[in-house]
């Protein structure tokens, strides 16, 4: 994606390509081949949503924008999704989540995380929440961790980061709900943590692993698909 007098311009195909991904189904499928994905076309090239879909049918808004299918995908809990790829939206496979979860955790589990000093405490007021339900709007989130106006600060960079070591995945989009139990407003992302979607057997299950071995799989994946790629482009897009 570029942007030309403030208009994003989407790099991908012609809707009539061969190689063109239709529909979210297809969209899926070819996650679940390649095991993960940015959303948006990044430094490793061929490497993205937005490249291999019709550059015409995003922010449509139908059945075949790509910016909907994030949506459903996220929403289906096959797929990983949320900022995964450089503090930006991607999607990663349930096959692939174990590693990314050893290596972007260092082995951790978040408690044992923060009481090693490895991560802050607005993280950790964040995640406490957790413990109390298993999912929360993005803004209650805010909210309830004590964020916003006179409160702590940078609640989107402390939740990207979250999302970045995969101790929460975005599940759904959603309206709020008003006091007459009526929607209202944009879609607002679902937050939950992955051992909640997925258990935490499987969400740890290559704990047993080096993550730097972790990492490796991860990387030399990325070059049997994208065999131009260089290593600083893969560290930076995907570890």
């Amino acid at each position: 994606m570029s942007t030309i007098d403030d208009v994003w311009i989407m790099q991908g195909l012609d809707y009539d390509d061969p190689d063109c991904i239709i529909t979210v189904d297809e969209m899926e499928a070819y996650i679940d081949q390649v095991g993960f994905l940015p959303l948006f076309r990044n430094e490793i090239d061929d490497f993205s949503v937005e490249e291999v879909t019709a550059s015409e049918s995003w922010w449509t808004g139908d059945d075949s924008d790509p910016w909907v299918w994030r949506e459903v995908i996220a929403r289906r809990g096959n797929i990983a999704y949320g900022k995964l790829f450089h503090n930006k939206a991607g999607f990663i496979s349930k096959e692939w989540l174990p590693y990314f979860a050893n290596y972007r955790r260092d082995g951790y589990d978040f408690d044992s995380l923060y009481e090693d000093g490895k991560a802050e405490y607005r993280a950790k007021k964040i995640m406490d929440l957790f413990e109390l339900k298993d999912e929360y709007y993005s803004f209650e989130l805010k909210e309830l961790a004590g964020f916003g106006k006179g409160g702590e600060k940078n609640f989107a960079g402390v939740l990207t980061k979250l999302q970045m070591q995969t101790y929460l995945v975005n599940v759904d989009f959603r309206q709020r709900i008003n006091k007459k139990g009526m929607r209202y407003g944009m879609p607002t992302a679902i937050m939950k943590r992955p051992e909640d979607v997925w258990g935490y057997d499987f969400v740890t299950s290559a704990y047993d692993e080096d993550p730097e071995k972790s990492a490796k799989r991860i990387a030399d994946h990325v070059k049997e698909l994208c065999i131009d790629a260089t290593d600083e482009e893969i560290r930076r897009v995907c570890l």
